[in-house]
């Protein structure tokens, strides 16, 4: 292959990536994955059982509400 038969190649390949790509992206956004992105940082800074992650949780939860 020279190099203007390598587009033959290339470009179907990088157009079938392309919607793949945007396929995965549209299930995410469909499929909610891009709800709650505060949730997992603020996880690690409290412990599950202490009363300060429970007081922080429901304050979230409640400014979430309003």
């Amino acid at each position: 292959m020279n190099g203007d038969t390598i587009w033959y190649l290339i470009l179907p390949i990088a157009l079938i990536l392309l919607v793949v790509v945007i396929a995965v992206f549209l299930w995410s956004v469909r499929s909610n994955q891009f709800e709650d992105l505060d949730r997992h940082g603020n996880n690690i800074l409290f412990d599950d059982d202490s009363e300060a992650h429970r007081r922080a949780q429901s304050k979230r939860d409640d400014d979430r509400s309003a």
